[in-house]
Parts: structure tokens; C-alpha cells; sequence
């Protein structure tokens, strides 16, 4: 009796340090893969020589997001940007200016907790703003939905997938995108049993089956992040009328540095299709 008592505490004790070890696990996920903002921001851009509008926009649930607005031309089409899981709007000057160079406006702005947004990221929060910042370009601004495009990358694929689900646009451009937070957990951490307890989902892979507008689905074959796999998938998954555009010796970062013009060319192209222009 004593000795069956005795196993009981054990394995009680077992599963109680599993299940820590796993929570714990599935805290560093959510820091390295979810969420890694930085406050400071450094690059705006001007530095890059381009007038700018400065946007502060008010979320429902009373968060304040701060943006930048970035034309190309009056009659341009909106790029509405949604950045990575690290950093801010600032690290991201340079892709804004490669597009305003290929005649397209763009809404860069940062999610909660990001850059001067205010507030702490969620799940929940990120989409959140993700609608807010659409229907002040929609509403505000008063861009037309058919001259919208949303583009994401990696993190923000799975932001305006989420929003592209839900709302009216020209376009969807998904980049370095992963299929959902627990795939990815498998991938980098197989025999970690924290996987199973990953906090977020950001189902990318179940929300572009929504997905009615056409989509772009952009690749490095590189990538050791998001495997090149997680795009396929992703792109398999969608409705259609859709494209896949895999960079031959891409990463997770450099897709706009090793595509090169022929980056620009596929997004410029893609974008004044949709939108109904020429060029």
C-alpha cells in the first residue's frame, strides 16, 4: 500500500514539473517568436528623403497607435504595411521607401507595445489593430477598399490574413509567412513538450482559407525561420485566384535584398493589377 502511495507522489510530482518545464517553454516562444518589441525608435522616413504624415490612431479598447502615412503620388494605391514581430515602423524605413519609389503609398504603423504605440502586444490586441488602422485609411484618409493592398510579413502575414478575412480590399501580399505559432514551435523545438502549450495561435494556414481577394504569397528558399514548407502550405490553403513567388537564395529577412528589382517589379506588378491600373 505504502509503496503504490509512494509511486502516486512520484509521478504526481513528474507531471507537475513536466507541465512547468512546458509552460515555461511556451513563455520563451511567445518572447522569441511572438513578440519582440523595441521602444526606440530610431530611423524615420525622412532620413530616407521622403515626406511623411505622422498618424496617431485610437483602437476601440482605447489604445493609441502610431503610424506613418507615405504617398507616392495622390492617385497611388495603399500599401497598408504589417511589419514582423521585432522591432518597429522605424526598421522598416527602407521597404517603404523601395515602394513609394514604385509609385505606391504606404500605411506603415506599429502594433501595440511597438515603436510609440502604446499599450502590450497580444493576439487578440495585434488584429485588433490591424482592423482599427484599416478602417481609419478606409474612413479617415478615405481610400476606396479596391485601392487597398494589405501586406504582411512573417508576424504581420498572419495580422492582415486575419483582416483580410474579415474585410473588403484589392489584394493580399503574404510574406515569409508561417502556417500557425504551433507548427512553428514543432519545427524549431521537436522534442519540447511545451508545444502543445503554446499560448497564441495565429493561424495563418486556417484564416487564408477566408481569403477572397487575390493573394500573393511571397518565399525565400533559404528561410531557416519559416520554412519554405509553411508558405507552400499556406498558398495550397487559399481560394485563389492567388500566386506564389519563391526568391532562390532568400532568408527571413533579406527577401527585398536577394529579389532585388525583380522583388520590386512582382510586388509593383501584382499591386496595379489588383487595383485596376496600368503598369
Amino acid at each position: 500500500m505504502g509503496g503504490w502511495w509512494f509511486k502516486g507522489v512520484v509521478l504526481v510530482l513528474a507531471l507537475a514539473v513536466v507541465t512547468w518545464v512546458a509552460w515555461n517553454f511556451s513563455t520563451v516562444v511567445d518572447r522569441v517568436f511572438v513578440f519582440y518589441p523595441d521602444r526606440r525608435v530610431v530611423f524615420t522616413p525622412a532620413q530616407a528623403g521622403l515626406d511623411y504624415q505622422d498618424l496617431w490612431i485610437e483602437t476601440p479598447d482605447g489604445e493609441r497607435l502610431h503610424g506613418w502615412l507615405v504617398k507616392a503620388a495622390s492617385h497611388a494605391p495603399l500599401f497598408l504595411f504589417f511589419h514582423g514581430n521585432a522591432g518597429n515602423i522605424g526598421d522598416r524605413v527602407e521597404n517603404v521607401a523601395l515602394l513609394v519609389r514604385a509609385g505606391i503609398s504606404v500605411l506603415i504603423f506599429d502594433y501595440r507595445g511597438y515603436g510609440r504605440s502604446s499599450g502590450k502586444p497580444t493576439e487578440e490586441g495585434v488584429y485588433l489593430d490591424g482592423r482599427t488602422v484599416y478602417d481609419y485609411a478606409v474612413g479617415s484618409l478615405a481610400y476606396r477598399p479596391r485601392d487597398v493592398v494589405l501586406f504582411g510579413r512573417s508576424l504581420g502575414a498572419a495580422v492582415a490574413a486575419h483582416l483580410a478575412s474579415r474585410v473588403e480590399v484589392a489584394g493580399v501580399i503574404l510574406e515569409s509567412a508561417f502556417t500557425n505559432l504551433k507548427d512553428l514551435a514543432w519545427v524549431h523545438y521537436p522534442f519540447i513538450p511545451g508545444k502543445f502549450l503554446v499560448k497564441r495561435k495565429f493561424n495563418v494556414v486556417e484564416m487564408v482559407k477566408k481569403v477572397k481577394a487575390p493573394l500573393l504569397v511571397i518565399h525565400g528558399d533559404r528561410d531557416s525561420l519559416v520554412p519554405l514548407r509553411m508558405g507552400e502550405r499556406v498558398y495550397k490553403q487559399a481560394p485563389g485566384p492567388k500566386e506564389f513567388y519563391v526568391i532562390p537564395g532568400a532568408g527571413h529577412n533579406d527577401t527585398e535584398l536577394v529579389g532585388g528589382e525583380t522583388y520590386i517589379r512582382r510586388l509593383r506588378s501584382f499591386v496595379y493589377r489588383v487595383t485596376g491600373r496600368e503598369g
